[in-house]
């Protein structure tokens, strides 16, 4: 599923992760899998995000990532370890239909 945010800004989901496109063409993804609120929503609530200059908000079910955190590799999971930067990958786009 897609959320159209503005031009050049997308957030999308499907087989467990979530895909953010940002206006400069970086794809950034990362698992729904270990986050609570991401874990407990429904199709319909994941739906509805915001995003804005500092991250995502999902109002739905109260929500919020930075992408300072993304960066990190912390996407509200229960358990962080130094593993979970491995779980989120970062790339540009390169001019080829993104899923």
């Amino acid at each position: 599923m897609k959320a159209l945010l503005q031009k050049n800004k997308t957030v999308s989901f499907g087989d467990g992760r979530f895909l953010v496109r940002l206006p400069n063409d970086v794809f950034y993804s990362f698992p729904i899998a270990g986050n609570r609120r991401f874990e407990r929503a429904t199709r319909e609530q994941l739906v509805p995000v915001e995003m804005d200059d500092e991250g995502l908000h999902w109002p739905d079910i109260d929500e919020d990532l930075s992408f300072a955190g993304l960066l990190r590799g912390d996407w509200g999971q229960h358990i962080r370890t130094p593993e979970a930067m491995h779980n989120a990958e970062c790339t540009r786009h390169n001019g080829e239909e993104q899923p």
